[in-house]
């Protein structure tokens, strides 16, 4: 029954999202859903930018041995990443009218600029799909009880994803997220209701156990490794996600300016809230069967919590959790598979196509989807990563290259195409050179680069400019 409900669930996500592709019409249709998307789809589109699988499967695994600490990156910065758009760059962007963030690069610095900086972008969501991918292959493991393996569940998973991504671009994304939100919300407040009431004492009972193991232990060991490291987890994700293309895509959706910074601030504020109800469910599996949790701690920490589902609660509860994961993770992957196509294929690949039409754009686009999907595919198949990790490790790249220019490039004036050249070639070079030589070190590699990167833009903005900025070309 099960894989029944399961099984038609999926059914169901593919056809709202190849309904949805009826209203794409041209590539801004396609990329930005025609710039229409009002405050209740926004908020959901945005909710579900982080709610895949590192929230429910790689956060609650991180948290049941590392504490609250071990989580600074997600959920704490990559909720606040979501509320920092909102509140500092959404209205900014929205007012240019841009199509992809590489877009403002390109307005603000200059080609070499737009080419260097969605280049990063793209490889970051290597990673960053691939988890998603991986996740899914889990799932599906988790739910044929082994008869389907890892990597059969993972081609099956992104097949499912491709299908209405590439139709429907992110009116496919924005319709299917708004149902899976419904779902994930639903099923994931069913399941702890289901979970908290086989617990000698409920809720209170968890938290004091989890109190006692000291998992509530939240800031750093007061030294300066502890408290480098720290700040390096929280950046990751709070600053380097901000000049993503997915991001930028589902707040870049809403109808008006008022709507992309209400969406983006109500959808990072629900992310926080929800991305603990797993955390609370896989830790609660200490009360329920603590022998399980220590056997899976030792081999493999993210099948905790499906575990319990399927082991400790009744087919309704196996329902809804599992249909409540499939939504975040799909929710997560369309976008993040749209994300890098669209920045490709605008950024990098259009002034090599000359004059064409939208529609033959609009066809590329399509493609390019589908090359992308293929090969991140073939990159969860060989990557031994945990999905934590994967995701946590996919916004370094971002951070060091394209968050001070990006928020240099709103907030200075005397931020210049040498400033960005300065802070990508420093902050790249620094992060490289420690992640080669001294990965755990006393700085952690990408906060130096982020710091290298900040005195690149000074010393390139302020000193005399031999790189001329698209301005300085105008006025010739």
């Amino acid at each position: 029954m099960l894989n029944l409900f399961v099984g038609l669930y999926l059914l169901l996500s593919i056809a709202i999202g190849l309904y949805a592709a009826r209203r794409v019409h041209s590539s801004q249709d396609y990329v930005v859903a025609g710039r229409s998307l009002p405050l209740h789809i926004t908020t959901a589109t945005v909710f579900a930018t982080w709610f895949g699988s590192e929230t429910v499967l790689g956060t609650s695994s991180t948290f049941i041995t590392d504490g609250l600490g071990g989580i600074v990156s997600d959920p704490f910065g990559a909720s606040l990443c979501l509320i920092f758009v909102g509140l500092f760059f959404a209205r900014h962007l929205y007012r240019k009218n841009l199509i992809t963030i590489g877009d403002f690069f390109k307005q603000k610095y200059g080609r070499g600029v737009e080419l260097a900086t969605s280049i990063a972008i793209m490889l970051s969501y290597l990673g960053w799909v691939s988890a998603q991918m991986i996740a899914l292959g889990l799932v599906f493991n988790v739910l044929s009880q082994g008869a389907i393996s890892n990597d059969v569940g993972i081609v099956m998973g992104a097949a499912i994803v491709m299908v209405y991504t590439i139709y429907g671009g992110m009116w496919s994304v924005a319709m299917t997220d708004f149902v899976q939100m419904i779902v994930i919300v639903l099923g994931m407040l069913f399941v702890g209701v289901v979970v908290t009431g086989k617990i000698e004492g409920g809720t209170m009972a968890v938290i004091e156990h989890a109190s006692n193991a000291g998992k509530f232990e939240f800031w750093p060991e007061p030294t300066m490794a502890g408290i480098l490291a720290f700040i390096g987890a929280f950046v990751t994700l709070a600053l380097g996600s901000i000049p993503q293309q997915d991001v930028f895509q589902r707040v870049m959706s809403a109808k008006d300016e008022k709507t992309a910074v209400r969406g983006a601030v109500l959808g990072g504020s629900l992310y926080f809230i929800f991305a603990f109800v797993p955390i609370f469910l896989a830790y609660s599996a200490f009360l329920i069967d603590e022998k399980m949790v220590t056997n899976l701690l030792e081999t493999d920490s993210q099948l905790v919590l499906p575990t319990l589902i399927m082991e400790h609660t009744p087919v309704i509860a196996q329902v809804m959790f599992f249909g409540a994961l499939l939504s975040a993770i799909m929710s997560t992957a369309s976008g993040t598979l749209l994300a890098p196509s669209t920045i490709f294929t605008e950024n990098i690949l259009r002034p090599f196509l000359g004059n064409i039409s939208d529609q033959r754009f609009l066809h590329i686009i399509r493609t390019v989807v589908l090359v992308f999907g293929v090969f991140v595919t073939l990159f969860a198949l060989n990557s031994n990563s945990s999905i934590f990790e994967m995701v946590e490790n996919a916004y370094k790249v971002t951070l060091v290259a394209a968050f001070v220019p990006l928020a240099a490039g709103v907030y200075w004036s005397k931020a210049n195409t040498q400033g960005a050249v300065f802070s990508m070639v420093a902050g790249v070079c620094v992060w490289i050179f420690l992640e080669a030589t001294a990965p755990e070190g006393l700085w952690p590699p990408q906060l130096a680069g982020l710091v290298a990167a900040i005195i690149g833009m000074l010393l390139g903005s302020l000193l005399p400019s031999f790189i001329p900025s698209p301005k300085d070309l105008k006025q010739q």
